[in-house]
C-alpha cells in the first residue's frame, strides 16, 4: 500500500466515523426527545445506526491492518 492508498483509506475511515456519529446522534435524539410517541421509528433508525457503526469498525480494522503491514515492511 502506498501513501496515496493510505490517505484514501484514512479519509474513508473518517467519513464512516462521521456517518456513524450522525446516526448515533439521531438515535439519541429520538430516544431522548420523541419517545414514546415515535416508537415506530426506533427499529429502522437502530438498524441504520448499527450498520453505520459496523461499516466504521470494519474500515478501521482494515486501516489498522494496513498500517501494521506498512510498519513491518
Amino acid at each position: 500500500m502506498d501513501e496515496a492508498d493510505r490517505k484514501a483509506l484514512i479519509k474513508l475511515v473518517r467519513k464512516a466515523k462521521r456517518v456513524a456519529s450522525e446516526k448515533a446522534m439521531e438515535l439519541h435524539d429520538l430516544v431522548e426527545d420523541r419517545l414514546p410517541a415515535a416508537f415506530e421509528e426506533l427499529p429502522t433508525l437502530a438498524e441504520e445506526t448499527y450498520q453505520a457503526c459496523k461499516l466504521w469498525s470494519e474500515a478501521e480494522a482494515v486501516l489498522q491492518q494496513a498500517e501494521t503491514k506498512m510498519e513491518g515492511a
